[in-house]
């Protein structure tokens, strides 16, 4: 049984799989900020140009 316990701590495979669930998570995290962030202005600027374009043909 200790010989199991030992193991289990020096393993790193598991270490491994949590950090890169982390990272993930993390560049999720950013992404979803960013996009509520910058989405207000974005969509100004998509409805600005899509009433320029609209009203061009007139």
């Amino acid at each position: 049984m200790e010989t199991m316990i030992k193991k289990f701590i020096r393993e790193e495979d598991g270490a491994s799989a949590v950090e890169y669930a982390v990272l993930v998570g993390a560049i999720g995290a950013v992404l979803i900020a960013g996009i509520y962030v910058f989405y207000g202005k974005l969509n100004t600027s998509v409805n600005s140009a899509a009433t320029k374009i609209g009203t061009s043909g007139k």
